[in-house]
């Protein structure tokens, strides 16, 4: 598989359908492993990391799952690709820096890939749409499970397996939920919500991650505690904490619409306005004024028809895609900030101006079932 497929296909996780797919983006489970008696990589030597790397994705290269996949070593790929990758999120940022003895392999609906010498020797994952964290542990722990049987993963009886990192020891996973949480936002009450799911042990990113800002609305929630704890565990742990999530977003969506009805019409009429006739915007902007049209979507001020092309502009006006697409030399952050507002444009001709008399409450959730 070329390049140039993955940039001009969508991954399942961002086009398909999923559980509360209106408010959870995607779910993900990665597994950190390393091989035994082999040095982990900010320890290892060149000649060592690309024996392993060798060894390692041409065992991942050979899995069913891989079939018609894209193998590249990075020292091949230009920082640019790279980064298209990172807003794919398909390899980390941390990843993106390396270079020789490095490479990522991943299949063609881009729901799984793997990462050689990241901080770990194997950095594998799984991603789909919506609520789906028992999915897509079953896909890894399956890709897990195959290559377990031609590698020799390191692993201890008493810690479990072993990692770069300590607080990875353990199990090595850390699962994750990309969240759309305008509501809880527009309300004032995440930093309420983000503090209580500190305190339970998950951590609270942002778009991409540790260290990044939440644009768009966007946060991921994820396990942090690795180390004596079951998978399905940390899995179940998860899942009840998102679902809580999910029930404080749509009540925050259904108290808006109920009253403050002008300030939330007003908020969509001024996302739309300015995404459809600006010539100048930020990714920042673009991200946080776009969530504010999938809330509509969400809420059927839009016709649902229009989801999909809103969910790719997330991807599409990122500033790796966007100069991956001019096929031009390097633009200026000004000439990125034009050609993105010139895609938007022309993607909301597509989309009607805002209905609101189609606006639609939604229901408020219950804790009936807690």
């Amino acid at each position: 598989m070329k390049f140039s497929r993955i940039i001009a296909n969508s991954g399942e996780w961002l086009s398909g359908d999923g559980p509360n797919r209106h408010i959870v983006v995607s779910s993900r489970v990665r597994l950190a492993r390393n091989l035994s008696k082999k040095p982990f990589p900010g320890w290892a030597k060149k000649a060592e990391r690309l024996e392993v790397v060798k060894l390692v994705k041409d065992a991942v290269e050979h899995l069913p799952e891989m079939a018609e996949s894209y193998s590249e070593n990075l020292e091949t790929l230009s920082s640019l690709e790279k980064q298209v990758l990172v807003e794919r999120h398909l390899i980390s940022r941390e990843h993106a820096a390396k270079g020789v003895g490095s490479a990522v392999v991943m299949n063609a609906p881009q729901s799984l890939s793997v990462m050689i010498n990241e901080e770990d020797h194997l950095r594998m994952q799984a991603i789909c749409c919506g609520l789906q964290l028992d999915k897509v542990y079953e896909m890894i722990n399956r890709v897990d499970s195959e290559l377990e049987e031609v590698l020799d993963f390191a692993f201890d009886s008493r810690l479990g397996y072993l990692t770069a990192c300590p607080s990875n020891v353990g199990t090595g996973m850390r699962a994750s939920a990309m969240l759309h949480l305008p509501g809880l936002v527009m309300s004032d009450q995440i930093n309420k919500i983000i503090n209580s799911v500190n305190k339970i042990g998950l951590a609270v990113r942002g778009l991409h991650g540790e260290g990044t800002e939440a644009m768009g609305n966007l946060f991921q929630v994820s396990n942090q505690t690795t180390l004596g704890e079951a998978e399905d565990e940390i899995i179940g742990r998860l899942n009840r904490v998102i679902e809580q999530i999910i029930e404080h977003e749509q009540n925050a969506r259904a108290l808006l619409a109920q009253r403050k009805p002008i300030t939330l019409h007003d908020q969509v009429g001024r996302a739309y306005g300015l995404l459809s006739q600006a010539y100048s915007m930020s990714s920042k902007e673009a991200l946080n004024l776009l969530s504010i049209i999938k809330l509509g979507i969400d809420l059927c001020v839009f016709p649902d028809a229009h989801r999909f092309p809103i969910d790719e502009l997330f991807i599409e006006t990122q500033p790796a895609h966007l100069q991956k697409g001019a096929q031009t030399q390097k633009m200026s952050s000004e000439e990125r900030d034009a050609l993105r507002a010139t895609i938007i444009r022309a993607k909301l001709l597509q989309v009607p101006q805002p209905d609101i008399d189609r606006l639609k409450i939604p229901t408020p959730a219950t804790n009936e079932k807690k």
